[in-house]
């Protein structure tokens, strides 16, 4: 039997299309049909690019679902890919995409 080891995978995948571009943090804000399949195809499309999101949220507003998501380590244009991507699912009403920083920027000074 085969010793087993732990894969070492890299924390971020490079954005070939854009190698010199930053990656950033954004915030993904979706409007869709509740469906009871939508979240799991939702982040499907950031597990297929080997992304995990730092934060998920969903609320369920009866026949909508609203879904937050926050992933950093993309760069502006492979978020923009994802949010197309997102917007072609079926059952997605809207997608709005923003740089999570300055979104949690302007939700503080709403409140402070």
């Amino acid at each position: 039997m085969l010793h087993l080891e732990a894969v070492n995978t890299p924390p971020t995948r490079v954005d070939v299309w854009n190698v010199s571009n930053a990656h950033c943090r954004v915030h993904y804000q979706l409007l869709a049909e509740a469906e009871p399949d939508l979240l799991c195809r939702a982040l499907n499309l950031f597990a297929m690019q080997f992304l995990t999101p730092e934060q998920v949220n969903v609320q369920r507003m009866d026949d909508l679902l609203s879904i937050d998501i926050v992933i950093d380590g993309l760069t502006w244009h492979r978020a923009q890919v994802i949010a197309e991507k997102l917007r072609n699912l079926i059952s997605v009403c809207s997608v709005n995409l923003q740089s999570a920083d300055s979104a949690w920027d302007e939700q503080a000074q709403a409140t402070g």
